[in-house]
């Protein structure tokens, strides 16, 4: 059904709690009692419907009112004589809430050696899809692909060496698990990098064996370094075309914010230009940055947070652990099953600390990866260390992942020092396989916990980290704490709907340092909304699973319309 347009007049009531609200940066607003027969001319109104606010006072509405691309007011249907429209949107019952903030993604650009396999279903189809490149690409030339999952493969077990050779005889083939932590790849790309049986495995990593000691073709966390670093690098400028389809992608999924979780320095004119060239187009964007010592960072010439209402520099990234889909993090007690195996650092300690210490001392904000109870209390003490020593007001530095859940003690001093969290409870139905076979006890139940660190204090935010990309799943797992089998997961770590949505909006705003201006629909942010067929409030929990977006809306503009 579309959404029924007319052109005439509008008004509102907008509710107490936002009466006489004003924004630094946006207008006041006025009571109907108040607006007399002064006749507004607005850019857009949406009524009938559904408003979900999400501020603190869960303020909800049937309209929205937007000019100049802000959030002008929300209210009910009782005036109709306030706002003059020049576009009106009959809701039809539909809900209208911010849009998604997702705080941690992997954007790229694709080669024309890539292959998306995160849709894949079988190792048979993966196989056809990196046979048909083979062809494409001709022999001797690489085929690389991203997102397969042995979770989602109908032959329940991770691709093999074996597999890729049957379909690429005559190619190198590097095909990465989703979360990027481990990637498996054909003999030809062995040969390259000159991997056979006897080379012992990297540190930090592991190079997987078949019980008889032959290579079964998966290398974990040291993969890039050991044969990926052998691809060929392709011209930046030929990836932005794909760049930005990939980033305009996100608006279908409802999100109209997010933060590139990690990229080179270099690369970042690539964003810039593509921004340049898309203005108002592409979602807005802060993006991660590794740390390359002063000097490098001073000749970036550019500070946290500089840029534009679009585009801007983000954090420091930096991963102090291995992932988990190997799993390499690093963590207080051995894996269930191992005797002594408990993942690894990613960096001696003294460069961990030497790297965080100096960006934070340079004024940067900081979101590092940290997956394991260990690397979390490592990374705890560090940051704690240098705040001692070098004060500063609101950094809002942050951690990335927060798997494992670490002591009481550690999260208190989280919460003391304004140590935040970027969480993404999808782990918990994505990867369940992975945690019922290496976690047990406590560290099962309370994997990727949201509720613990709340409850203690600590400022959390939700984000995908592309396992899978979107926010339902992680919302679902967050509020039903339920795995894919239908297993519920330490139920104490249960948040509520509005939690979760909260979390997934002015949640990263504030990661962003942009909740003046976004992750609510308050009066004076932008209007930056989506509009959903259901309200996520008031659907049953497995129906949050097939949610879908039927519109996004970025600055009062339309961005994104789902097909009839």
């Amino acid at each position: 059904m579309r959404f029924s347009r007319i052109r005439g007049l509008c008004c509102l009531l907008i509710p107490v709690l936002l009466a006489g609200c004003n924004s630094a940066d946006g207008p006041a607003q006025q009571s109907s009692e108040d607006a007399g027969s002064s006749v507004q001319t607005v850019d857009l109104v949406l009524h009938n419907g559904h408003v979900l606010v999400l501020d603190e006072a869960s303020t909800q509405g049937s309209v929205l009112v937007v000019d100049q691309g802000r959030v002008l007011a929300v209210g009910d249907e009782g005036l109709l004589q306030t706002y003059q429209a020049d576009e009106q949107i009959d809701l039809e019952g539909r809900t209208i809430m911010p849009g998604f903030n997702d705080t941690h993604v992997h954007i790229n650009g694709r080669p024309a050696h890539y292959i998306d396999l995160t849709e894949v279903t079988s190792i048979a189809a993966m196989q056809a899809l990196v046979a048909a490149k083979a062809a494409e690409v001709g022999a001797g030339n690489w085929v690389t692909g991203y997102g397969w999952s042995e979770d989602q493969l109908a032959e329940a077990r991770k691709p093999t060496l074996a597999d890729l050779d049957a379909a690429a005889p005559n190619n190198p083939v590097m095909l990465t698990r989703a979360g990027a932590h481990s990637a498996v790849f054909s003999s030809a790309a062995f040969a390259l990098a000159g991997i056979d049986a006897q080379t012992p495995d990297p540190e930090g990593g592991a190079i997987e064996r078949n019980a008889n000691g032959t290579l079964n073709g998966i290398i974990r966390e040291r993969h890039n370094e050991l044969v990926g670093k052998l691809i060929p690098p392709a011209d930046p400028a030929s990836l932005r075309p794909s760049l930005v389809r990939e980033l305009q992608k996100l608006f279908a999924l409802g999100i109209t914010s997010i933060t590139q979780a990690m990229n080179p320095l270099d690369y970042y004119a690539e964003w810039q230009a593509a921004y340049a060239e898309n203005p108002g187009q592409l979602p807005r964007a802060s993006v991660q940055h590794y740390y390359l010592g002063h000097e490098r960072m001073r000749a970036f010439r550019q500070a946290a947070g500089e840029g534009d209402d679009f585009l801007k520099v983000g954090p420091i990234k930096l991963l102090a652990d291995g992932g988990f889909t190997g799993p390499a993090a690093y963590t207080k007690q051995p894996y269930q099953g191992e005797d002594t195996y408990r993942g690894a650092l990613n960096l001696p300690v003294a460069e961990i600390e030497s790297i965080l210490t100096q960006a934070h001392n340079d004024g940067w904000q900081l979101g590092v990866h940290a997956i394991g109870d260990a690397a979390i209390e490592l990374v705890v003490d560090i940051l704690v260390k240098a705040l001692q020593a070098e004060p500063r007001e609101d950094h809002r530095h942050y951690l990335n992942h927060f798997t494992v859940m670490p002591s009481l003690a550690t999260m208190d001093l989280m919460a003391q020092h304004g140590i935040a969290i970027t969480q993404q409870p999808n782990f918990l139905y994505t990867l369940e396989g992975r945690y019922v076979e290496y976690l047990g006890g406590e560290r099962l139940q309370h994997n990727n916990p949201m509720a613990t660190p709340m409850n203690r204090g600590i400022h959390v935010a939700m984000s995908s980290d592309i396992l899978p990309l979107g926010p339902w799943v992680g919302i679902y797992a967050a509020t039903t704490r339920k795995g894919q089998s239908g297993t519920v997961y330490g139920a104490s770590e249960k948040i509520s709907r509005l939690a979760a949505l909260q979390a997934y909006t002015i949640g990263g705003a504030f990661l962003n340092r942009e909740e003046d201006r976004k992750g609510t629909l308050a009066p004076g942010k932008w209007a930056d909304f989506i509009v959903l067929d259901e309200n996520p409030l008031a659907v049953a929990d497995e129906d949050l699973l097939q949610m879908t977006t039927r519109a996004t809306y970025l600055a009062g503009r339309q961005v994104y319309a789902r097909a009839p």
